[in-house]
């Protein structure tokens, strides 16, 4: 686990690798922020993932995390998908509205991109959707650039890639 802005001992904020045991919590927070934006869910599809994170994530040489507040509820979520040895694409980076505008976007992003250097992958891939502006905001400022895919999930509308 990772500690994130300690002030002190009972005020820990963090990051740890999510579990099949966090489905539950993870499916929540990302259905819930889908709502938000009134972009659809696709549980069979798009967001079949969630059904089995360590699988879809971690086994194939991926990473799936999230961001537990000081009462140790999961408020974000970031994956990173194995495309191949070299390309991965950023998944399902979510927080709660009530933690936004925290700078925790940013925290998960920037530690997203680490692992992903990590992992010795030499490029990110992301697909969003245009509603979701501070997002899209976000990776331009960490130097993700517009791309065309060869497909694009339901519920996006824009790629961006960027290199490690």
């Amino acid at each position: 686990m990772v500690p994130i802005e300690q002030t002190n001992d009972t005020d820990r904020e963090m990051i740890r690798p999510a579990t099949n045991a966090d489905r539950d919590a993870i499916e929540a927070l990302v259905f819930s922020v889908l709502a938000d934006y009134d972009l659809q869910v696709f549980p069979e599809s798009t967001d079949a993932d969630l059904k089995d994170i360590e699988g879809h994530y971690i086994n194939r040489g991926g990473a799936f995390d999230v961001y537990l507040n000081a009462q140790e509820e999961i408020v974000g979520t970031v994956g990173l998908y194995r495309i191949d040895d070299r390309i991965c694409e950023l998944r399902k980076m979510y927080l709660y509205p009530e933690q936004r505008g925290k700078g925790i976007g940013k925290q998960l992003l920037e530690h997203a991109l680490l692992k992903a250097k990590h992992l010795e992958f030499s490029q990110v891939t992301l697909e969003t959707a245009s509603k979701l502006k501070e997002a899209i905001h976000l990776y331009k400022r960490y130097g993700f650039e517009a791309f065309e895919p060869e497909h694009l999930a339901g519920r996006c509308d824009q790629a961006f890639v960027k290199d490690l």
